[in-house]
């Protein structure tokens, strides 16, 4: 190697390594005060596009742990308002009770309708001034209401809470008769020509809605109430099906007096002899106990009185029946020709024969919440859509005693209604405790991720320090060495 003056290649050497050395010990020094192995870019382009991708998820996982405990604190108001609603309606259930007992005056049953007035006002101040932050809770307002309980878009639980106001807590019900139901029906084989199949037959409620709802040409009304029993239970449509069939029989051809009654309901026969048509206890019992399907107990006048010559069949189905008879005298009586009156369902009675016959049943519907159906077939509930309607808490008047009668039925169908309420905010509750426990395990193992990509290794990086700073010393001294070196040349010139 030649001797020079002008290009000290050593010096530029070690000028060279120095500045590595130095700049390692720069960034050992960085990411030993800074605690990050990743302070900029050009430490780890890579590992900083996932640093910063995990520090946005858990950012949002731990906001939507608050969202979730704002949820859980939303649950848990509009319950404990509840709690209190259910106590009113337990009272005003009470006075009902107490209102239909026949010691009772009517000043009496004014007193107690007194109460249940102020009772209804109360349920109404709670139901409107239940607030959470200012927001209605118990109005009806809060319907649909989206929490975002993750750390990406449209990951949300939704809450609905409908009104508990008096108006709107009831017997949510459709009784409407269609051109089929309440009918009777006549042929040799009882063929129910009149109830077509269903097709696209649905019930929907603020829960959701049902599936298609099937049942085949000229089912019964029991089998027409299953059907729909068995879908709302699988959708989770707070509506049940039940059978209205009230058959009153009464005003027996007079020829049968003091003979012998033959009567077949839904293929149960019973015989009367003697028959008496102004006492009709033997034929009661007698039906009673053949285990036809049916309840049958005497008619009531308007005045509450018993009524012994007319029974009322009360069936959950279609019920079949036909009649025939013999005179005093023993003297047969066709069906054809053996008269009697019958009454559906509390309409006006008509004079029919003792021909086989079907009564068929009405299917009436009846839920805890507002709900419609689509689809329906008009012969059994007499349209193709139709709403709910709702005898309300509002509504009920404990005056009389049949008043006390009816609003018992509200006042139970106003505390499931409640209850059901209740029942979806402990469930949700309990869904919003898991998410939170979910969200904190997400939370704490993407933290421990990042922290492997970005957090400072002291260990290795205190080694890599002291080595840097020996190197930097090394890298000084021989610098100081390299820069002598040219002075030789002045020995070569003396």
């Amino acid at each position: 190697m030649a001797l020079t003056v002008n290009s000290n290649i050593a010096s530029l050497n070690a000028q060279r390594n120095l500045s590595g050395s130095t700049n390692a010990l720069s960034t050992s020094l960085e990411r030993l005060s800074s605690g990050s192995r990743i302070n900029s870019a050009k430490d780890d382009a890579a590992g900083l596009q996932i640093s910063n991708r995990l520090t946005s998820q858990i950012n949002g996982l731990n906001v939507a742990v608050k969202n979730a405990n704002d949820g859980i604190s939303i649950a848990q108001t509009a319950e404990g308002a509840m709690q209190e609603s259910t106590n009113i309606l337990q009272r005003m259930r009470d006075l009902a009770l107490q209102a239909a007992n026949g010691s009772n005056s009517v000043t009496e049953r004014q007193a107690l309708n007194q109460e249940v007035s102020q009772l209804k006002e109360e349920l109404d101040r709670i139901a409107t001034t239940t607030t959470f932050g200012g927001r209605s809770l118990l109005t009806g307002d809060l319907s649909n209401v989206q929490f975002q309980v993750g750390s990406n878009a449209n990951e949300t639980i939704s809450l609905s809470i409908d009104s508990t106001e008096a108006t709107r807590l009831g017997d949510h019900k459709y009784d409407a008769a269609g051109t089929s139901a309440g009918t009777r029906v006549t042929g040799s084989d009882n063929g129910i020509t009149a109830v077509a199949a269903a097709a696209n037959f649905r019930i929907s409620d603020s829960q959701g809605s049902t599936a298609a709802i099937q049942y085949g040409a000229n089912a019964s009304s029991k089998d027409i109430a299953d059907a729909i029993n068995a879908q709302t239970s699988v959708a989770g449509v707070g509506v049940t099906a039940s059978v209205k069939n009230e058959v009153t029989l009464g005003g027996f051809d007079a020829d049968l007096q003091g003979g012998t009654l033959n009567l077949v309901v839904n293929g149960k026969s019973v015989s009367v002899g003697n028959f008496n048509a102004n006492d009709l206890s033997s034929l009661k019992n007698q039906l009673n106990a053949a285990d036809a399907g049916v309840s049958v107990e005497f008619a009531t006048g308007a005045d509450g009185s018993v009524d012994k010559t007319q029974l009322v069949l009360k069936g959950s189905d279609d019920i079949s029946i036909s009649a025939s008879g013999t005179e005093s005298d023993g003297t047969a009586i066709a069906a054809a020709n053996l008269a009697f009156d019958m009454a559906i369902n509390g309409k006006a009675s008509a004079t029919v024969d003792g021909a086989a016959s079907i009564v068929i049943g009405e299917v009436q519907l009846s839920g805890a919440r507002e709900f419609s159906l689509s689809g329906a077939s008009a012969e059994v509930f007499g349209s193709a859509s139709a709403s709910s309607e709702i005898n309300s808490v509002a509504q009920i008047n404990i005056t009389t005693a049949e008043g006390a009668q009816n609003a018992i039925k509200v006042l139970d169908a106003a505390l499931q209604g409640i209850d059901s309420q209740r029942a979806d905010l402990g469930a949700v509750q309990n869904r919003f405790e898991s998410t939170i426990s979910n969200l904190q395990n997400i939370a704490e193992n993407v933290s421990a991720a990042r922290g492997r990509v970005m957090d400072t290794d002291y260990a290795a990086e205190s080694a890599n320090l002291a080595k840097n700073q020996i190197m930097q010393q090394a890298g000084t001294a021989m610098l100081a060495q390299a820069n002598q070196l040219p002075q030789a040349v002045l020995s070569l010139l003396g």
